[in-house]
Parts: C-alpha cells; structure tokens; sequence
C-alpha cells in the first residue's frame, strides 16, 4: 500500500494504521503539514472505537458469563442428614398463640428508659413458653443487666468456634391513635397477618429462634458445634445496658466468636425495580453515625427593632446549604457494589449489561440511585436535620437558635470528613458546629467461598427459599450486632423477613405486620441453620463460571 502524499509511508504490519489508511481520502494537492494533521485525528478516533469496542466486547462477555453465585450451592456438603420440621396444625396454632403473646407485652423503650415491669414480665413469659429450652441440661441460661438473656447451648465438639444468634426484646413507641388499622399491642389477627409493634422488629427474630430451638431439643438434637443466643433488652436506645454487658460477660470468659447473625436486612421482593424475583440481602456491614449540633448566638432584641440577620435566619441558612449540597457520592467504595453484582444476572437487559459492569457504570448507576430516598442511602453519607430549636416569646429575637442534624455514615467515610465537609459546605464562622456523639462505620465482614458465616447463612437462605437470589448488602440502620465486633471479624444482619411494596414503611412505623406464613418459616429457617452450623468446615468450592 503506498503512503500519503510526500512519498512517506505508514507500517503496513500495524492493523490500526491498515485502517487509518483506508480511511484517508487521495487529496493529492494537500500539504504533508496538513495531511499528517488530519491523519493524527483520525488515527486517535480509531483508537477510541477501537477502545470503545474492546471495552464493549468486555462488558458483553461478563454480562452473559459472570454469576457471582455459583461456587458452593453445587458443592459437595458435609452434612445432608439434617432433621427435616413438619409443623402440624396443632403445634401451629400453639406457636402462633405464644408470637401473638410475646407481642402483646409492651416492652417499649424510650430516651427515658425500658419498662421494667413489662421486662420482667416477658421473662416470665419466656420461661413458660419454651419449658425445654429452660430445663435442658445442654442449655445454660442467665439474665444480663436485670433484663437482658444470655444463653449458651453446648456442643458435642468443644474446638468448634461457636456463633451467637442475637435479637432484642425491646420495641420503639406506638399508640392507637396514631392510626394503626388495630390497636398496636393487641396482635390482632387481619387477613392472615398478626399486627403489633414488634412483630417485624424484633420479635419475630427472637421467637424464631427460641422456637427452633426448643423444637430442635424435643427432638433429641444435640448440636456438635456450640453457640450463644442473646437477647438484648435495650436496642432501640443503642444497647449500652443490654448488648454491651452481654459483650462484656462473654470477653471476661475469654469467648471468640466464629460469627454473629442479627437482625438487619430482609426478603425484597418487588422493591428493586427491574429485579426479576426476590433478593434475600445479608448485611455485611452497617452504616457510622453521628449526631451534629449547629448553633447560631446573637445578641438579643425587641421584635420591633429587628436586626438585618437573627439567629434564626443565619442558621436556617446554615441548614439550606446542608440540604442542598448532599454528601459526595460514595458509590462503589462499599460493599453495595457487591450487591448489583451479586444481584446482576436476574435483571433484563439493558440493566443487565450496566449491572454486570460497575467497573465502567458505577458513576451512572449512582446517579440513578440517587434520585428516590430509599436508594440514595446506598449511594452517600446522608444528611436529616430532625430537630430545630429556638424562640422563647413571639416579640423577642432570640439570642440563640440550634438545629440537630443525624447523619449515617458510608462505609468509604469517617466522622471526621464528614464533620469537615459540614464546615465546609456551612461556610459559615458564626455558625457552631459541634459533634454530639457518633461512631465510625463498621467493618465489612467476609462475604466470599471461604467465609463460613455467610456461606452458611446463604444455603440455609436457598434451603428454605428455593426461588431466592442471595445477595451481600449494607444495613443503613444500626443494630446491637456493632457491640459485638471485637469478638469476630464476621457480623451479618439478616432475618427472612418479606418486605413487599409498602411494606418497609412499616418497620417504625404504622401497622407493623408479619404474616403467619413467614413468622412459621422464620422458625423453620433458624431450625435449619442451627443444623447446618453442625459441620467442620465448608466444602471445596465448585464453580464453572471464569470471571474476565
């Protein structure tokens, strides 16, 4: 092939100058100056299709090949002996019967304190209604803090490192006249479900549990690997008498910890729109917090002679500018990446090739997320200003106006920036920005084939939900489980829970709910994943999936 004008000739051995060549028109009059120019373009946008098409190959090749799932659910299991739960009617409605009673004891806490006499009433309850748990000799049982239980169940092999299931016993505030469709603490049962405060958060997990066990024990089951139960009775004010003590009595015994599975995240199913399917999220990690004062301090004044600015006024500035600059988007730098990919092969194209892809669409896909409230906690730290104070009489200027801001700290963040990046964003020096407390982000727990808490989580998921596609997630509320991280590297925050369209507006909130169905297979899922639990090690991983 001869070269361009000039007598110059390009390497006919280098395919992208093949096809620069052809794309070069015969301008025979052109200049050599002009002609090198323009063949500089146009080598550099072949370079760019031809980057774009490698790079468009790639994603197509992973979009199709890549199941982050596969590994373990084909392997060869040490253990299939397990006792399989067949629950007749006459047992049904008797653990039916003892849920809706664990829900009707008002076992609220508030900024002000438990309610005792309702703590104490609930051990009661629990001692009649688990009489197997409480008299088995393979079972040791104390009371932590007054209120707080601590069991521990023994294994046939003592070099098994244990695990701890963990729930609370206390529940958030709820009355009646805040609109529930019954009254909140009646465990009245509508169309097949049971509503009350507490039948999602957490009792249901704390029955559950205690179910399966007793179950188990009827049965003559004697576990090989031991475990713990805690059962908190102070969650819902940050677990500083219940969770904490049981932390402490468990390091004064010199306990390690393979793994700890407490509530959290839960069965979506019609949430993620375009997800083919439910999703079973296993938190892997939950977010930090803190909890940020801004405060303004003026001299006073007569609302007759107003001065130019008030104190109100500059702080509410102060907290416009906060809502109006979001935190930067962290996503991708945390375990939520895990979960679109996990996650990727049940969606339809065209999110199946971006979900498939997050190494070239995470800042697309961030920007998506970040448009509806319940995604954008995925994507950054998030910014809620819950209380603004100020004013003491309507013809005064107060001296002084404070506003609280809460934030729920990403994974990729620390206190610290986020407290700098409210000074920045303030920009303010009359405005006192102060940290009233908070705690960093946890660490991420394993979530890969060698990580026996999630892998076993995950079969007892797919046991007892065969449709269920099991994916890692983050919590971006807190739980009990953060106290518990010098005694493992591995929390999970898991219960399978279903939450339907409208249904996460409940957890908190008005008409908090659980089917009978899933309060029965909460107690079949923990009866499967104590047995489960009852092997020495994973088996190899068996996959043919070949990652790029």
């Amino acid at each position: 092939m001869s070269g361009p004008a000039g007598g110059s000739s390009l390497p006919s051995t280098n395919p992208v100058c093949l096809s620069v060549c052809y794309l070069l028109p015969p301008h025979a009059t052109m200049t050599e100056s002009k002609m090198s120019t323009i063949w500089i373009v146009k080598l550099a946008v072949c370079s760019l299709l031809l980057a774009a098409f490698v790079l468009f190959s790639i994603a197509a090749i992973r979009t199709f090949s890549l199941d982050v799932n596969a590994g373990l659910q084909l392997a060869r299991w040490e253990k299939t002996d397990n006792i399989s739960l067949v629950i007749q009617q006459h047992d049904r409605e008797q653990l039916l019967a003892r849920f809706k009673e664990a829900v009707r004891i008002p076992t609220v806490s508030q900024e002000s304190g438990s309610n005792a006499s309702a703590l104490r009433q609930f051990d009661a309850f629990l001692r009649k209604a688990f009489p197997t748990v409480f008299s088995s000799s393979l079972v040791h049982h104390e009371l932590v803090a007054n209120y707080s239980h601590l069991f521990r169940v023994q294994g046939s092999q003592p070099d098994l490192v244990p695990y701890l299931l963990l729930a609370h016993i206390d529940v958030v505030p709820a009355t009646e006249s805040d609109g529930w469709e019954a009254p909140p603490f009646s465990a009245t049962e509508i169309d097949g479900f049971i509503y009350g405060r507490g039948t999602i958060d957490d009792k249901c997990s704390l029955m559950g549990i205690l179910q399966a066990l007793e179950y188990l024990l009827i049965k003559g089951y004697m576990p090989r690997r031991g475990f713990y139960i805690g059962l908190g009775h102070d969650e819902e004010i940050k677990g500083y008498e219940g969770a904490m003590n049981i932390v402490r009595v468990m390091k004064q015994r010199g306990v390690k910890l393979s793994f700890v599975l407490d509530e959290g995240l839960a069965i979506l199913d019609g949430i993620i729109s375009g997800l083919e399917g439910p999703a079973a999220l296993i938190g892997l990690t939950e977010k930090g917090q803190a909890n940020v004062k801004l405060s303004v301090s003026m001299p006073p004044g007569h609302s007759s002679i107003p001065p130019k600015e008030s104190s109100i006024g500059i702080l509410a500035s102060a907290v416009k500018r906060l809502e109006e600059n979001p935190m930067p988007r962290l996503f991708g730098l945390g375990p939520e990446r895990e979960t679109f990919e996990h996650l990727a092969h049940k969606f339809k194209l065209p999110l199946k090739f971006i979900m498939s892809n997050l190494w070239l669409f995470s800042p697309l896909l961030s920007r998506v997320l970040e448009r509806k409230p319940d995604t954008n906690a995925f994507v950054r730290t998030t910014t809620a200003v819950t209380m603004f104070n100020s004013g003491v009489k309507v013809n005064v200027v107060p001296p002084l106006a404070e506003a609280f801001v809460n934030l729920r700290i990403h994974s990729a963040h620390s206190v610290q920036e986020v407290l700098d990046v409210i000074q920045e964003t303030v920009g303010d020096e009359r405005v006192k920005i102060q940290l009233m407390d908070g705690f960093e982000p946890l660490p991420v727990s394993s979530s890969n084939e060698r990580s026996f808490g999630f892998q076993i989580i995950k079969k007892t998921v797919l046991d007892t939900f065969p449709t269920v596609t099991v994916a890692p997630g983050i919590c971006v509320g807190n739980t009990d489980s953060r106290h518990f991280k010098d005694l493992t590297g591995d929390i999970y925050r898991f219960a399978p829970v279903w939450f339907k369209p409208g249904d996460i507006q409940r957890f908190h909130g008005l008409n908090e709910r659980i089917s009978k169905k899933n309060y029965e297979e909460l107690v079949v899922f923990y009866f499967n994943l104590i047995q489960n639990c009852d092997i020495q090690s994973l088996p190899e991983p068996h996959s043919s999936v070949h990652e790029l």
